[in-house]
Formats: structure tokens, sequence, C-alpha cells
């Protein structure tokens, strides 16, 4: 495992991002409620932080997800953009 130009992530970030988006898609199409799947996928990433994490670690994780949220970071994906703000077409 590396770590991207800047340090921060590990190259694999993007694959387990994939394979998370897939299993979610999945779990949409068999009709499990968004809170259930939310549920389960945090239990599953708290339980594997706790295992190869101490705990001080992730309450480090776990402020950073709380600034996300009180940032306004993941409104963005809820909220569409203003008009006129979205992508431009090719000229």
């Amino acid at each position: 495992m590396q770590l991207d130009p800047q340090g921060m992530a590990p190259e694999d970030l993007s694959h387990a991002g994939s394979v998370v988006d897939k299993a979610i898609e999945y779990m949409i199409e068999q009709r499990i409620a968004p809170v259930s799947i939310a549920s389960a996928l945090l239990g599953g990433a708290l339980g594997l932080l706790a295992r190869t994490m101490d705990d001080r670690a992730i309450a480090g994780v776990l402020r950073n997800a709380l600034a996300s949220v009180e940032g306004g970071e993941l409104r963005e994906m809820r909220d569409p953009p203003p008009a006129g703000m979205g992508m431009r077409p090719n000229a």
C-alpha cells in the first residue's frame, strides 16, 4: 500500500470506495432502507477501526467526520448546485 503524491491516502482507497459503492448499489436494489445500509456500513467501519487502531486514533477519525458534517461538505452531496452553477456543455 503506497501513499498518494500528497501523502494523504493509500492508493487502494479508490478501489475500496468502488467496492463499497457497488455494495450500496446492490443493497438499494434489494430494497434495504438507506438508514439500515448506512448503519450497517458505519458499524462495520467502526469494527474494522477498533481492530486496527487505538481509541485515540478512532476518535480523531470521528472528529474529522464530524467536522465534515458541520462544515457542510456532506450537504453538497444532498443539495443540487444553484442554477447556472452546474457543468457547462462543451462548445
